[in-house]
């Protein structure tokens, strides 16, 4: 039976359904190769997950001096993987060939919202101003963590560049941009899944109309005893893509509109949305968890995508069920957070390196074991980019990068296969299960 559809507005949102949904599986255009670690991590003293690129205005990759920077959520690396959400500081990295990161320090020294700051996006406008979207989580100075979560932005730091590597500089000007509105986007105190959702900001320029938006993730309010799912459990389930629009172009100035998918009966968490625009398609990723599924959808940590005619379109899953990439069966955890980036005529998917060497166990099972097992099985650092073709709603992964390598679109890519996936051999003490 098809759920009832959650109706916001005047528009109806497309929806990923249950049917769709079912239609998930590993197959060989959907499942990365085995990650092994790298030679270095991209910084040894601290661990590194969510990571996202500067970009201008226009969505390309950003350039300071022949500079590209990137951004990452990050934690003191002797701290257990499992409690680096509550510390968590974004830093930035800088390169000159997208290859070979240099630690550039915290991004903020002081005054950021919340009293961690979650994933988010950054633009360099076109007039040299820096603006770092981020999720505010919890409130400064509170005394014990909550999980409270608005749009924030920090904006007005200053780079500066010279051949010798790049520094940000502050200060930033601080400010909440959007809470949820309890209608179009559920408040914390409205949740009755497991996450509650407000967060990861990404910056969007529409090229068909020069519009700018601000995506996020976010649920769905689902009214209890109506119905909107076959089975009432389900509807714990109601992750969404929100979508804000500024009237004025400012950065800090956005108005919240109805959501651009969701996921009701399906999925809790569509994380870090973000689109891609190729030959007049609008491609709309998101990052979700096999956990994350609604009881009787059997769906992996993966990277899931959508396409539509429009920004606002009706958006349909790609390769039927949205399914785009994912870990191979026996090493499931071992990246996340994926990001893609066009390149000329493919993809390119970057994300972190997670949990490897697990031997069966699942993260709970993690969990349990002494704290230096936990470290040694967190890899927290830059994962292979994946090479991925696509061709209108199909795609297919080709190959992979290195370790963190983020190329520009000027740049030539190695001849199909590129498979340096790590460095099992050099690696002391690593002794791989799979």
């Amino acid at each position: 039976m098809t759920p009832k559809h959650v109706e916001n507005g005047e528009r109806a949102t497309p929806r990923w359904t249950r049917e769709q949904a079912a239609r998930i599986e590993r197959t060989d255009g959907t499942v990365a190769p085995i990650i092994y670690p790298p030679r270095e991590a991209m910084a040894p003293d601290v661990h590194g997950w969510d990571t996202w690129i500067l970009r201008e205005r226009d969505g390309s990759i950003a350039t300071v001096d022949g500079w590209r920077v990137i951004f990452s959520l990050t934690a003191p690396a002797h701290l257990l993987p499992g409690k680096r959400h509550d510390v968590a500081e974004i830093r930035y990295f800088y390169s000159k060939d997208g290859e070979r990161w240099h630690d550039g320090g915290p991004v903020f020294e002081t005054d950021a919202r919340g009293s961690r700051q979650w994933a988010g996006s950054a633009l360099l406008d076109d007039d040299g101003r820096l603006y770092v979207f981020y999720t505010a989580s919890g409130r400064a100075g509170e005394e014990e963590l909550t999980y409270e979560q608005r749009l924030a932005v920090g904006s007005g730091g200053t780079i500066v560049a010279d051949d010798a590597g790049l520094d940000i500089e502050g200060p930033f000007e601080h400010e909440i941009l959007l809470e949820p509105d309890g209608d179009r986007y559920e408040r914390e105190e409205q949740y009755r899944g497991m996450i509650y959702t407000f967060r990861d900001p990404w910056f969007f320029e529409d090229p068909a109309d020069g519009e700018t938006y601000l995506l996020f993730e976010a649920n769905t309010p689902v009214p209890e005893d109506e119905g909107v799912c076959e089975d009432p459990v389900w509807e714990e389930f109601n992750g969404s893509v929100g979508i804000a629009r500024s009237p004025t172009g400012d950065p800090t100035d956005w108005r919240l509109e109805d959501p651009l998918l969701e996921g009701v009966c399906v999925n809790q968490e569509l994380e870090r949305p973000h689109v891609v625009v190729r030959n007049g398609s609008y491609y709309l990723f998101i990052s979700s968890h096999d956990h994350t599924f609604a009881p009787g959808l059997d769906g992996p940590d993966g990277l899931y995508g959508f396409v539509a005619d429009s920004l606002t379109g009706e958006y349909r899953p790609l390769n039927d069920s949205g399914l785009v990439l994912t870990n191979p069966e026996n090493a499931p955890y071992q990246a996340y957070s994926w990001m893609v980036l066009p390149h000329r005529d493919e993809l390119l998917v970057s994300g972190f390196f997670n949990y490897y060497d697990l031997g069966g166990l699942t993260l709970d099972d993690v969990a349990g074991l002494s704290p230096d097992e936990q470290l040694a099985k967190f890899g927290g650092t830059l994962a292979p980019t994946v090479r991925v073709a696509i061709e209108g709603d199909r795609t297919r992964i080709t190959g992979t990068l290195s370790h963190g390598h983020i190329p520009l679109e000027s740049e030539e890519l190695p001849d199909l296969p590129d498979e340096r996936l790590g460095h099992r051999d050099e690696i002391a003490g690593y002794r791989t299960r799979y």
